[in-house]
């Protein structure tokens, strides 16, 4: 007998059950306590669940960013990957001709599902994190810095008054950046976002990071620049900010030039997704994406 596959837009009595999802495949790793990302989906973007034989087995979310919609999970556990409620998850989640994109696992299955869909894989997005005392990478030719060397003794290339100014606050600033940098507004995320605890919003004329700190963890993320000069000094700048922190970790398009900065310094590769999207709405050189929430 068939599988008895519903498909549905989730409820709260639903969560229990798509959180189940979420801990078999270890996606709150980065999120020790509530809200977590799975919040704001449920908060700012859609959440759908599939059922099979009354079940929960899986479920698919996005986020809105203007017109553009981030696909931030679509997963189906092990036992009913072949039951259809991937693709009927999918289907009712991502309009046909919508702007979408995602970051796709090494699931060839999920790859061949987001191409039928519409998205075309555009280059690996590598997560990346940094050990303790790893130093910062040198930049254009500059040597790297010592870690304990003061902020303003490092020569930079941009004068005093561009920039980024640790601790400050200034979301709409940054919520503005992103708006022009990652392809669309999303400033009910970003507020959401930028007022959890331990979260650092890092804005300048030209450049944006956001930073979260949760124990003795910090994840870099959305960050941006104008032009990808200013993207790497935004996330030196943040990076630098977490010196006290025992790892640090962040995704960075395979073509963007702070990759092998980064690797040069100590930092290495643990995971590698590739980077999605039905258009070219992106400048994957000046942009650096939060891990879940885009």
């Amino acid at each position: 007998m068939a599988d008895s596959v519903v498909v549905r837009t989730a409820t709260e009595a639903d969560v229990s059950g798509l959180r189940a999802v979420a801990d078999h495949f270890r996606l709150l790793d980065r999120w020790p306590e509530r809200p977590d990302f799975l919040d704001a989906e449920r908060e700012f973007g859609t959440v759908v669940v599939g059922e099979v034989n009354g079940t929960i087995a899986g479920f698919g979310a996005t986020l809105p960013r203007g017109k553009i919609t981030h696909l931030g999970d679509l997963f189906v556990l092990p036992d009913h990957q072949s039951s259809g409620a991937g693709r009927m998850i999918l289907s009712r989640l991502l309009p046909s001709g919508a702007s979408m994109m995602t970051f796709a696992s090494a699931d060839l299955r999920a790859l061949a599902l987001y191409v039928r869909r519409g998205m075309r894989p555009r280059c690996p997005l590598l997560y990346l994190s940094r050990p303790p005392q790893s130093a910062r990478p040198a930049e254009s030719g500059r040597p790297a810095r010592a870690r304990n060397e003061p902020l303003a003794e490092a020569a930079l290339a941009r004068p005093e008054s561009d920039r980024l100014a640790p601790e400050a606050r200034d979301l709409d600033a940054a919520a503005a950046l992103d708006a022009r940098i990652s392809g669309g507004e999303r400033i009910a995320t970003l507020g959401w976002f930028a007022g959890l605890p331990g979260v650092t919003v890092r804005a300048a004329a030209s450049g944006y990071a956001f930073v979260r700190v949760a124990g003795d963890a910090a994840v870099i993320g959305p960050a941006g620049g104008d032009t990808p000069e200013d993207c790497v000094e935004a996330v030196l700048e943040a990076a630098d900010a977490c010196s006290g922190a025992g790892s640090v970790e962040i995704a960075v398009p395979g073509t963007h030039p702070l990759l092998p900065l980064l690797l040069d310094a100590g930092w290495r590769i643990d995971d590698k997704d590739t980077l999605m999207t039905s258009e070219d709405f992106l400048r994957f050189d000046c942009y650096i994406p939060h891990p879940d929430l885009g």
